[in-house]
């Protein structure tokens, strides 16, 4: 079937779907059901439980620590298999837990079709679930009903549509039968779009297309396709995979060396897996894991609701937002901003529905405007009420500007006197609608519509002049001005009548005109000013009109540095992708565009190099929520579909919520830095250690379950307590890091430096303790302490890339300090209790045993980060970062 219904006159739409006016019989509708299927969108496959948990094994350093723990048990090393096995499984449940509570938490798409429509079927009017409609039933709509399927119009009754969650258009589309050329689907006002809601009228309309071949559907198609990786998880993934390859070449030599040394093959092994044990940071999964869920519920805290774990770090990379207008950027909140009375502009203040606000430049007891008022409420279909605390239209969003504006000033529509006698409804055709109304002072016509139709009906203007050319020149050009700044104009007249009148709508008093916005949020200005501080840019993405879209801009700041280029959807049609990468960089503003060209501007900006985030509440948004590094989806006013293919949702709708969310983001990310580098610092002196004294043939100075123990409680501890460190204040005057920049940026020849310092400090420690008659049990405990109390002091050198110890107040991290002083003291307890004892190897030291070893880890205090960081600079890096 042809996708371009609209093209067709009704009657050839019936011919080609095999239908009439009296619909479908019921038999034919069976079959078409088992043809097309039901009219619905198909739901995500569910991850199934067992799954999630073994996705936690597919590491390349997991499966390493698999391979220990099968060796450990094959050669009796049966406590450290035991140990490993248990730490595996340990940081699988953690990321399980994790992974499972989000996918419960939002599950699959879901469906926007109604749970009931109405269908003519053998000429008579059936209520039927919305997902037995079929291509060729004929469905009546009725005012406030969602459209259960796409249809072509084939009659209706004064029909208004609000399609702002399909094409971002902000204000209700009037809608008719007559054949419209090949346009883009806002534009197409002979159908009525599946998920869209009938504002205002009714019709009946033949469904043209179901399930997934509608516009939804084909939106919904678009968000098939693999999950695309986060910067932090490729990251990790890479490092993986080069420090597992480092291990397999360092275990690999050395179990060459000790082949040609003649070496004991269960020596051998046992030295493998205490190299393995070395060479994996155990516990990083778990920090991560656990400081990105720290993030999370802070991040809920300040209504930001985290789907995906490495969200929170890509959106300290973020560089540009790229941001839906309708409901997103504005508050979807239609609202009266200027009237033009009395020969003179009026702004009236206060935004949203609460009939709250002013007149500058009139006073609401002055006349004119007193009239005006009563024309905007009397002339009008719809109600405000105050629901739940919230004061809420119901009906057209025009209309519902018009009554809020007429409350403020105090005129109501139940006013004691008036009482409602005739109304002429608006249609496309007429474009005005008037109303007779009873008055205390006589039966008076309220008249409003688009102000060139209500001038052609005017013979006067208020005031007492005659409607003359220079008049009309007056008003024509007021209106001009105010469309300019993206109004939606109305002109609004009356006069009084008599009973007997046939014609009311002639022989007018123009009155005024009354101009409206979906008016951008108070704090979006300064939200993307501070973005703009932390080298941000922000993309306005709109479906509604270039003027309007325009106008937001500039009252916004989007406009003001680029000359208020405007990218309108129809232009991007034709534009090959290297012209639009060339405009991508200067473009703030895109209007009238689909779904696909949201897709298009985002996949330019990515070749670009930026890390895009995407914020959007219609379904309109979601091909490209999906397709962003971030998708952003609004919690109040979301669609289903746009949450389902978010990684954030905003729980307040609050585009300034981005801003605080960046600010976290950016100050988890820094934490994670800092306990990466304070664990791998730790892990390479560990490496260097056992290493150096397989080389030089010296006994292994550190057990296995020893490092595992050192890892995981004196190591793991102290990085727990890093992801709690307090934001650095310049967190928000930072530029974006560069995408490709790896997570130790900069941080390379300080891990390796301390490593070198570890490993001759505990090294130079076993090897004194030998040379002084010490068994290898003593030398290693003191080697094991010497290490501990190294990465215990060095811990606080890891909370600045700039600033050491000496420089950084450690009491600012309480939870830090709370971390080592536990460690110290767990590490007094393996080394001096007797069940500990025999567990890890170790032997109760000496008082002058225990002070050389702390001593000689003291220079954990003197590895200063700054001192890299200055090198760093003067000495240009080459490709060494993970």
């Amino acid at each position: 079937m042809p996708d371009k219904w609209h093209t067709l006159s009704s009657d050839n739409v019936k011919k080609k779907l095999g239908t009439s006016g009296k619909g479908l019989s019921k038999g034919e509708a069976r079959r078409r059901l088992e043809k097309h299927g039901l009219n619905k969108l198909p739901e995500k496959k569910r991850i199934e439980p067992i799954s999630i948990f073994f996705s936690q094994f597919k590491s390349f350093l997991i499966f390493i620590l698999v391979v220990a723990t099968a060796i450990s048990f094959l050669i009796g090393e049966h406590l450290d298999g035991w140990v490993i096995l248990v730490i595996l499984i340990a940081n699988a449940a953690l990321g399980f837990v994790q992974e499972y509570k989000a996918e419960k938490a939002l599950m699959a798409l879901k469906q926007l079709a109604v749970p009931q429509a109405t269908v003519r079927r053998d000429g008579k009017l059936f209520v039927v679930p919305a997902t037995e409609i079929v291509p060729g039933d004929v469905v009546v709509l009725e005012e406030g009903e969602k459209i259960p399927a796409d249809c072509r119009l084939i009659s209706v009754s004064e029909l208004t549509m609000d399609e702002s969650m399909l094409t971002g258009e902000s204000t209700p589309v009037h809608k008719d039968v007559r054949v419209v050329g090949d346009v883009p689907v806002a534009d197409r006002k002979c159908m009525a779009f599946m998920g869209t809601i009938v504002s205002y009228g009714r019709a009946e309309a033949l469904v043209t297309s179901t399930g997934l071949e509608t516009e939804i559907g084909k939106i919904a198609g678009m968000l098939k396709g693999p999950e695309e990786t986060t910067p932090l998880q490729k990251r990790l993934s890479n490092f993986g995979r080069w420090l597992g390859a480092i291990i397999l070449i360092v275990i690999a030599v050395i179990f060459s060396l000790q082949m040609l040394r003649g070496g004991d093959m269960a020596e051998m092994f046992v030295t493998a897996i205490a190299l393995a044990v070395a060479a994996v940071p155990e516990g990083l999964p778990a920090v991560v894991t656990i400081t990105l869920a720290i993030g999370v519920s802070i991040m809920a805290r300040k209504n930001s609701l985290i789907r995906r774990l490495a969200t929170v770090e890509t959106l300290g990379s973020t560089t540009v937002v790229c941001a839906d207008k309708t409901g997103t950027m504005t508050t979807n909140e239609m609202t009266v901003q200027k009237l033009w009375v009395n020969r003179k502009h009026v702004e009236v203040t206060g935004l949203g529905f609460e009939p709250k606000g002013t007149f500058r430049g009139a006073s609401a007891k002055d006349k004119g405007m007193r009239l005006l008022s009563d024309i905007a409420a009397f002339c009008n279909n719809s109600t405000l009420q105050h629901i739940d605390e919230k004061w809420k239209i119901l009906g057209d969003p025009t209309e519902g500007a018009l009554m809020v504006m007429a409350a403020k000033a105090g005129v109501k529509p139940d006013m004691k006197g008036y009482e409602r006698l005739k109304e002429i409804p608006f249609s496309s055709e007429r474009k005005m609608m008037s109303t007779v109304y009873k008055t205390p002072k006589g039966r008076v016509v309220y008249v409003k519509g688009a102000p060139e139709v209500i001038l052609e009906k005017c013979t006067n203007i208020y005031g007492g002049a005659k409607m003359s050319k220079k008049e009309k020149d007056e008003v024509l050009k007021s209106f001009d001005s105010m469309a300019k700044e993206g109004l939606r104009v109305l002109g609004l007249a009356y006069r009084p009548v008599k009973s007997g009148d046939k014609n009311v709508e002639k022989g007018l008093t123009f009155v005024g005109l009354a101009g409206m916005i979906d008016p951008p949020r108070e704090e979006v200005k300064d939200a993307i000013k501070l973005l703009a501080g932390a080298g941000m840019r922000t993309v306005m993405i709109t479906g509604d009109h270039k003027i309007t879209a325009l106008a937001i801009a500039r009252k916004l700041g989007l406009a003001e540095n680029h000359k208020g280029q405007v990218l309108e959807g129809e232009e991007m049609e034709g534009m090959s992708d290297k012209k639009l990468d060339s405009l991508v960089g200067e473009v703030n503003v895109y209007a009238r565009v689909s779904p696909e060209h949201k897709v298009r501007i985002l996949e330019s900006l990515k070749r670009k190099g930026n890390i895009v985030a995407m914020t959007g509440d219609g379904v309109n948004d979601a091909p490209a929520l999906k397709k962003a590094d971030i998708g952003v989806a609004m919690g109040l006013r979301g669609t289903d579909v746009s949450r389902e293919a978010s990684d954030m949702i905003l729980l307040n709708d609050n585009f300034a919520t981005i801003a605080r969310a960046v600010e976290e983001g950016r100050g988890i990310y820094d934490n994670i830095r800092k306990f990466v580098r304070f664990l791998l610092a730790a892990n390479t002196g560990e490496i260097m250690v056992v290493a150096l004294a397989v080389f030089a043939g010296l006994p292994l100075p550190l057990l296995a379950i020893q490092i595992l123990w050192m890892n995981l409680l004196t190591d793991g501890l102290p990085a727990v307590a890093l992801s709690f460190d307090p934001k650095s204040k310049d967190v928000m005057e930072r530029p974006p890091r560069k995408p490709k920049e790896g997570i130790l940026h900069g941080t390379v020849d300080f891990i390796i430096a301390t490593g070198a310092i570890t490993a001759i400090a505990t090294l130079g420690v076993f090897l004194l303790a030998l040379s002084n008659g010490g068994d290898v049990t003593t030398a290693r405990t003191m080697a094991f302490t010497t290490i501990v109390f190294f990465e215990l002091m060095f811990v606080f050198n890891c909370r600045s890339d700039t600033r050491s110890i000496f420089r950084n107040n450690p009491l600012t991290n309480r939870k830090l300090l709370m971390a080592v002083a536990v460690s110290v003291i767990l590490q007094f307890a393996i080394i001096y209790l007797p069940f500990a004892q025999a567990a890890f190897g170790t032997v109760a030291l000496s008082l002058n045993e225990l002070l050389l070893a702390v001593g000689a880890s003291c220079l954990g205090l003197f590895v200063f980060p700054e001192v890299f960081m200055k090198v760093d600079k003067v000495i240009p890096r080459r490709k060494r970062e993970a």
